[in-house]
């Protein structure tokens, strides 16, 4: 029998060229049709409770289709200390881009809602020329599905009675009336401090290109508003896990968050009364009807917070920085509230355990602009890398001035805060050092704003809610 010959590779492709073809050029049709497919975005791929955005996907469809895929979000702070509207615009990958040569459209008016709380209607007036500056940087055609949110803070959730409820409806009624933008009556709400806090921390660590990346490479935020003050961090899986069991009405101390692919796990907690504006109130209420050793030498007058009026007299010796320190420390109720976790901040709080998601702190609000008046930092350069030794050595100079003096001295502070500069700094050393238990020495930046593609960007929590109507349309 003749010896069969064996075929070569090459040999054999040749023979079966035909059906390699057939299934060959479908294969590569389909592979370059997916190549050539728009990406799903992947900057934010949702929060975990995206549900309450409300946005339709047929809004999301038409944004989409209109205006080379952009569509906008218009965002209203109405914080403690005055309103102010945020509008960003987004690519159909969540990516910011440009409203008028700049990033972002910022506009802010004082005072805040809360100061209309015996008039409704006025409070809701007040904001009129922040919508209609909003309205006129967006397309008309995308005017009807651009989403308008209006988050109160710490201001409003401080006000008596139905105060609050009265200022939201006035509010709702008109956008209703008034606007051309989309909104939805539960969209003007008072944030609750998880919210505010957590919309800050991805406000942040968007700006620096952080999502997507381990818990342990993410920044930790503290911000510092009139009403409330904010702690946030991403924090192990393990950690979250020992977060203590809330009571019935309490906030959670960890939400669970899914961004950019990864699932994080932010410890955060807000502390009412303890923002900037309010915490003066809660420092005049140690000495009740007293002078006070907090203001500065040379002022004698009332400080009015929400509805009620504070006595605000410098002792006749002046301002003392140890004195007022005990008062800043007695207010934050350090050492008289019992703590039941394992370690806690300030008022019996659990402080999340600690970790590589705090080590880089970016510290946001009233701790950058009293640090711009105090001089320690220049208000033209919107990061600053400081110390909370800093606002130490701060406070005993601004304490040791009298009211004349410190307008020599502090002179790009406003006249307005000149007599509680003492406190006010003295407050926010105690609050870094007592409250969050802060080494004097660490390194903590200072943002009010942050580059982003060359553009500086308000480093504030609308951000963060813009992300979220933007994510769940």
């Amino acid at each position: 029998m003749k010896r069969m010959r064996h075929e070569s590779t090459g040999e054999r492709l040749y023979r079966f060229r035909g059906v390699i073809l057939v299934i060959c050029v479908p294969l590569l049709l389909i592979s370059f049709v997916l190549f050539l497919m728009p990406r799903v975005p992947e900057e934010i791929d949702t929060f975990v409770e995206v549900q309450s955005a409300g946005v339709s996907k047929d809004s999301m469809r038409k944004m989409q289709n209109v205006h080379g895929s952009k569509s906008y979000a218009v965002i209203f702070d109405a914080g403690s200390s005055g309103s102010r509207v945020h509008v960003y615009c987004f690519d159909k990958n969540l990516e910011l881009v440009p409203i008028e040569k700049e990033l972002e459209l910022f506009v802010q008016k004082k005072p805040g809602l809360s100061y209309y709380a015996s008039n409704p209607e006025e409070a809701a007036n007040s904001l009129k020329p922040l919508l209609v500056k909003a309205e006129s940087v967006i397309p008309q055609a995308l005017r009807k599905v651009t989403p308008v949110r209006v988050g109160a803070t710490a201001g409003l959730r401080s006000l008596p009675g139905d105060s609050s409820d009265r200022i939201l409806q006035a509010v709702r009624d008109l956008l209703a009336d008034q606007s051309s933008l989309m909104s939805k009556p539960d969209w003007v709400t008072v944030l609750d401090g998880t919210q505010e806090g957590s919309f800050q921390w991805v406000t942040i660590n968007h700006l620096l290109g952080n999502l997507g990346k381990s818990y342990s490479h993410t920044v930790g935020i503290v911000d510092l508003g009139g009403g409330s003050v904010q702690m946030a961090y991403a924090i192990s899986e393990k950690d979250a896990k020992k977060a203590p069991t809330i009571i019935d009405g309490e906030d959670t101390y960890v939400k669970e968050l899914f961004l950019k692919g990864t699932k994080y796990y932010l410890y955060v907690h807000s502390y009412l009364h303890y923002g900037l504006l309010a915490a003066r109130a809660e420092i005049l209420k140690v000495d009740r009807d007293s002078d006070s050793p907090c203001i500065l030498k040379g002022f004698h007058g009332s400080y009015k917070y929400g509805d009620t009026q504070f006595k605000a007299s410098a002792l006749p010796t002046g301002s003392d920085f140890t004195s007022c320190r005990r008062a800043a420390v007695k207010a934050l109720r350090v050492n008289d509230t019992t703590c039941t976790h394992m370690k806690c901040t300030f008022g019996g709080i659990w402080n999340g355990g600690g970790g590589d998601g705090q080590k880089n702190l970016f510290v946001a609000s009233f701790f950058y602009d009293r640090a711009a008046e105090a001089g320690f930092v220049d208000p033209k350069q919107p990061v600053a890398k400081v110390k909370p030794a800093d606002f130490e050595d701060a406070a005993k100079r601004a304490c040791q001035s009298s009211l004349d003096e410190a307008k020599k001295t502090f002179s790009r502070a406003e006249e307005g805060n000149l007599p509680y500069l003492c406190m006010d700094l003295v407050y926010q050393y105690a609050l870094l050092i007592d409250g969050f238990a802060l080494d004097p020495w660490q390194e903590i930046t200072l943002v009010k704003q942050v580059e982003y593609k060359g553009f500086p960007v308000e480093a504030a929590w609308p951000l963060g809610s813009a992300i979220e109507v933007a994510s769940a349309i």
